[in-house]
């Protein structure tokens, strides 16, 4: 029994310190390049939750202001919201079909406003369903007691889970 916990140990080890392929962003689903590390170089389309490289999003605003067309998303060619009631209802239809990085986006909307039990609520959801951001705001926020008990197995649970598909600061 002692030999197979030091295994599954070495296992887990191996998982966590193997260097992933890419980052955890992935890549542009327009382009396939990799996406940037600093994700100030990519844009979130509120319309489909994807994540665009900058380059794309330009490609896309040149073509639509040199045709004089109606603003779309470059992904999934929806009109781009007028409002911002149109994105937040917009982001609650993306919540309901278990979209993780909409619920991953309105976990951080409810910590900003300090509602941390609807934060950990939505990133618990978002983890569930594989985000690894949502996983790295879990440990943080188990590391500093925001609206859990500081814990620092599940701590250190929600930090491996985000470091193994290679998050940054994980």
């Amino acid at each position: 029994k002692k030999e197979c916990k030091k295994r599954a140990a070495e296992l887990r080890d191996e998982v966590l310190f193997k260097q992933p392929e890419s980052i955890h962003l992935g890549d542009c689903p327009i382009c396939c390049l990799p996406l940037s590390v600093d994700e100030s170089n990519s844009t979130m389309m509120s319309c489909c939750s994807k994540l665009i490289c900058d380059g794309c999003d330009y490609a896309d605003q040149m073509r639509e202001t040199g045709g004089k067309r109606q603003s779309k998303c470059p992904f999934c060619r929806h009109p781009t919201p007028k409002s911002q009631e149109e994105a937040e209802r917009i982001q609650k239809k993306r919540i309901e079909v278990n979209d993780p990085v909409a619920m991953r986006l309105m976990g951080f909307e409810r910590q900003e406003k300090e509602d941390h039990d609807g934060a950990f609520e939505y990133y618990t959801k978002a983890a569930g369903l594989g985000d690894v951001n949502a996983h790295f705001n879990l440990s943080v926020m188990h590391r500093e007691g925001l609206g859990v008990e500081k814990d620092k197995k599940k701590m250190w649970h929600h930090l491996e889970e985000a470091a193994i598909p290679g998050h940054t600061f994980a």
